[in-house]
């Protein structure tokens, strides 16, 4: 009888990010948010 086994280890660790990255997400969450706001403008006007 053979007994294979296999230990795996897996660390997450939180990314730190710059300032410049900071502003670039919240812009695009803003032009996301903006463009979503638009479809459903769109959409009720149908």
């Amino acid at each position: 009888m053979t007994l294979n086994i296999l230990f795996l280890t897996i660390t997450i660790r939180k990314r730190k990010i710059s300032t410049e990255e900071a502003v670039h997400q919240e812009m695009v969450e803003k032009l996301y948010e903006q463009y979503k706001d638009r479809q459903i403008s769109m959409y009720r006007n149908i």
